[in-house]
């Protein structure tokens, strides 16, 4: 064929006046040709020419972008420079002859003409390679003559431009100046250049905003979680040997008996007449009666010494006040990227607590991972001190439990409050010897209810009530009534003879308080009576050996009374979130004050709350006092909730704190927002006493079991704040820190008169078990008696400056009508002409 044909062996393309013969087109690779173009020159750059000139192979030269602009006056003086060693002395005069001032450098990449560069040597080989020529397709390109193909290709030319609207948002988006720029000139005086400085030390606190304190802060940003980590471990055992040696002797039974030796009757006689009795007693009588009078006086058996370390063990001094980490409990599995709602000491067994864990998660995200959820569980773990790595027992739940009680009369019993409203009862009655850790006769572990791979047993509930008949939103409090009495269907209290607590009350943010009665309905209790009768009964099937104790109230529990909360002012009801009742009951057995139960309720209420979107808004928490008796219309018979009898608005934030204190029934804590109040039932002029407000928000309060002048504030930033109102009022007397996040829940123990602990749960979902000081634990001697002195004191003082107050409202209101009296001017009457006739004339009658 031609020079532009296609023969069997490879193609040829026509470039300038030579040829350039291709590879094969049934080759794997191209090979290196060594013929090439009369209008190029292949050669080859060593790496200090290509990083002088800027083309670095497959760095600044790639074979997508393989050209690259030479200036020939560059080259000329590569040349002059390095002389021979230049890579382009071989070409000096093809470069000196070059018509223009640039030179095309083309990176060939795949060797074609036997070097990685060439040059192109004339001005229209540099305009063919930086304008390609766009194919119009292999056949007709081949057959095309050279001139023809670069005629065939034309230049773009100009369009109209046309607006589709983004110069709109170009104009939107810049910057423009609304007014002419400001100049400003600043002058010295030339004297001052150049003139010595002089610097001199001063006072940061006599100046203001002398100093600005950096306070140190975590940083998000920084915090990195290490997802995985190999360590090697190795252990051995402490190997110790030892020996004793004792003397054993055999067992022998033994007894002795013995009786008094007393005088007979005539001796006893002879005794009490003899004159030596009568004149010792006469003799000793005086000093017998002064005897009587001093310890009248004083107390002649009071420990001088002891009280004497006593009063040297205060603050500041050698006894060590900081609360102590005795244990902390956490489980990689259970506790994992969920936090601690409620924590409870079980009642009879020491060093056994029981926590619920809850999500930490959002409205939001509790939507969108409700398929997750629902494959793990929610559950509460019981936890011991003989093994702080493995929780003993767990609790399963339908929803996550933000609230749990044991039962008072029966620790085996528990109650809980879900967050979907239901309530749930457990029996663990089968589990308790598992949880004292005792063996049983035949010397078998009791953990047999667990599989050989040890796991942790699972208790399901025995009751639930129905979702239909609970609360509408998240029960936020439970508390069981006490054994002395139980509430009628009206509300009333009763004396329970049984002294067994059988009912529950539970509020929610839905507007309403319920109580739950745990005995069977009398309907059931016939119907139960009517099965026992049947001699041949086929046993119920039960899979998960959840015991039968609430059979009967299982989806079919209903509250006893549901109690609403209308508004003092408005329309509407108040939404409660804690409870704290009064027991004025007395002798269970007598009953004698059993009907002066005076029922009532501490209740937070949330201001504002979107019932369709689950959501809360968090407004100035109020304290309502109210009675749960409920009232009988008079046109209508229906019942209906009596109003609450005072309300208060104190806390800047959000009330989660109602407790009364273990010494004075009367007393109550309530901690909210950034403060906390102690409040004295019967007084409605407010708190007695009020913190001022804290730089972080309090979280938990709870008051100490043995000293009445100490109570617990935790912290939103990890601090527990510790107040003695003997030491101080205005301010915490210690605050130490425990946890990184903000403290969820605080619950003390007292384990012996030696040994007190404070559990403190935070948001991650550790448990930390602190041991209480002795300072914080051992009274003072009348530290009771004090404290209530100095709470009458303080109610004494909020009554006073009640009646300041109305006695200056009453000098304002007086001197403000005063005043105002002032400036009024007097009103003139005038009297009718008919009237000054007659005054007249009877004036000049009589003169």
């Amino acid at each position: 064929m031609g020079a532009g044909g296609l023969n069997t062996k490879g193609r040829h393309t026509q470039l300038g006046s030579g040829y350039l013969s291709c590879t094969s087109a049934f080759s794997g690779s191209p090979q290196p040709q060594p013929c090439h173009p009369n209008d190029i020159l292949p050669l080859t750059l060593t790496s200090a020419t290509q990083e002088l000139f800027g083309c670095r192979c497959d760095e600044d030269v790639t074979g997508d972008n393989p050209y690259k602009i030479l200036r020939k006056e560059d080259i000329v003086q590569d040349m002059r420079m390095r002389a021979a060693v230049s890579d382009f002395s071989p070409m000096k005069q093809l470069v000196l002859d070059y018509p223009e001032d640039e030179l095309l450098l083309v990176y060939d990449r795949d060797f074609i003409y036997g070097s990685s560069f060439y040059l192109v040597l004339t001005a229209d080989a540099k305009e063919r390679h930086l304008k390609p020529v766009v194919a119009l397709g292999v056949e007709v390109a081949l057959e095309r003559e050279p001139s023809e193909v670069f005629a065939a290709q034309k230049t773009s030319e100009p369009q109209p431009w046309i607006s589709l609207g983004s110069e709109q948002e170009i104009e939107e988006e810049s910057v423009t100046d609304s007014r002419p720029r400001l100049k400003y000139r600043i002058s010295r005086v030339r004297r001052e250049f150049g003139a010595p400085i002089f610097f001199s030390d001063r006072n940061a606190m006599e100046t203001k905003d002398g100093f600005i304190e950096c306070t140190p802060y975590q940083d998000k940003n920084f915090s990195l979680k290490q997802m995985e980590r190999h360590t090697g471990v190795q252990t051995i055992p402490n190997l110790k040997s030892s020996s004793t040696q004792t003397q054993w002797t055999y067992p022998r039974s033994m007894c002795t008996q013995y009786e008094p030796r007393e005088f007979s009757e005539e001796k006893k006689e002879n005794c009490l007449q003899s004159e030596k009795l009568k004149n010792f007693v006469n003799s000793v009588a005086s000093r017998f009666e002064i005897a009587i009078q001093q310890n009248e006086i004083m107390d002649v058996f009071f420990d001088d010494w002891k009280a004497l370390s006593e009063e040297d063990s205060g603050y500041g001094r050698k006894a060590d006040p900081h609360l102590k980490e005795y244990q902390s409990f956490t489980d990689l599995h259970f506790s994992k990227e969920k936090t601690i709602s409620n924590i409870n000491w079980h009642p009879t067994i020491n060093g056994v607590i029981a926590v619920a864990v809850t999500e930490r998660l959002s409205f939001e995200d509790r939507i969108n991972g409700s398929t997750k959820l629902l494959l793990n569980p929610s559950l509460i773990l019981f936890w011991s001190f003989s093994d702080p790595i493995n929780p003993q027992l767990l609790l399963e739940c339908p929803d996550d439990v933000f609230s749990f009680e044991f039962c008072p009369s029966d620790p085996n019993i528990i109650v809980g409050g879900c967050m979907n409203g239901q309530v749930v009862l457990w029996d663990i009655s089968t589990h308790v010897e598992q949880l004292q850790g005792t063996r049983t006769s035949g010397g078998k572990n009791i953990a047999a209810n667990t599989n050989a791979l040890n796991e942790t047993p699972v208790v399901r509930y025995c009751a639930v009530s129905g979702i239909e008949n609970g609360h509408k939103a998240p029960i936020t409090d439970i508390q069981w009534l006490p054994g002395t009495f139980e509430v009628s269907r009206m509300g009333v209290p009763m004396e329970n003879k049984n002294g067994i607590c059988v009912q529950i009350v539970t509020c929610a943010p839905d507007c309403c308080v319920m109580f739950w009665d745990i005995r069977a309905p009398r309907v059931l209790q016939t119907m139960a009576d009517q099965r026992k009768q049947k001699v041949e009964e086929k046993p119920l099937e039960n899979p998960h050996g959840v015991p039968n104790t609430f059979k009967h109230l299982d989806l079919t529990w209903k509250p006893l009374i549901r109690v609403s909360l209308p508004k003092i002012d408005t329309s509407g009801e108040y939404s409660p979130l804690k409870i704290s009742l009064r027991d004025n009951t007395c002798d269970n057995h007598t009953g004698s004050n059993a009907g002066e139960y005076l029922p009532s309720l501490f209740l937070r209420k949330t201001r504002l709350q979107l019932v369709l979107s689950t959501t809360f808004c968090p407004q100035d928490g109020e304290l309502v006092y109210t009675d749960w008796k409920l009232e009988k219309d008079n046109d209508s018979g229906r019942l209906f909730s009596a109003k609450p009898s005072h309300r208060f608005i104190i806390h800047d934030g959000q009330v989660n704190t109602v407790r009364r204190s273990p010494f004075f029934k009367d007393i109550i804590l309530t901690v909210g927002g950034w403060t906390f109040a102690i409040w004295k039932e019967g007084v409605t002029n407010g708190p007695i006493i009020q913190s001022s407000c804290s730089q972080k928000k309090c979280t938990v309060g709870y008051w100490s079991q043995s000293r009445p002048a100490v109570l617990f504030i935790g912290k939103e930033d990890g601090n527990i704040d510790v107040w003695d109102l003997l030491e101080k009022t205005h301010e915490p007397s210690q605050t130490q820190n425990i946890t990184a996040t903000q403290i969820t829940c605080i619950k003390p123990w007292i384990v012996s008169s030696k040994q007190h602990l404070l559990a403190v749960s935070d948001h991650l979902g550790t448990l930390h078990i602190l041991e209480i000081p002795w300072t914080l634990r051992s009274p003072s001697s009348n530290e009771k008696l004090s404290m209530s002195k100095y709470f009458e004191k303080e109610v004494d003082r909020l009554v006073y400056f009640e009646k300041r107050r109305e006695m200056r409202a009453k000098e304002k209101k007086d001197y403000e009508a005063e005043e105002l009296r002032k400036k009024t001017p007097p009103v003139v009457q005038v009297l009718p002409l008919k009237k000054m006739r007659e005054a007249c004339n009877f004036h000049h009658r009589y003169t």
